[in-house]
């Protein structure tokens, strides 16, 4: 779990690498990456419909059992 020691390590990590004017930009283009995901993922799973099942197939019996002629 992250402690907010952790938190804070990370935004002083992220203001040294991109710069405290870059860090509003990044998260809300990533916010709005995250928002355009989740709309093409409910979009998909609404469009998409599941195939009937398949009617179940008896079994065939082996072909050594059973009685047949040759076993006279």
């Amino acid at each position: 779990m992250l402690g907010s020691q952790d938190i804070l390590l990370a935004l002083a990590l992220g203001v040294f690498f991109f710069g405290a004017k870059k860090l509003p930009e990044l998260s809300r283009s990533v916010g709005q990456a995250m928002s355009e995901f989740k709309k093409g993922l409910s979009a998909g799973s609404q469009e998409q419909t599941p195939p009937p099942p398949a009617p179940a197939s008896k079994p065939e019996p082996p072909a050594g059992s059973g009685t047949s002629e040759s076993a006279r």
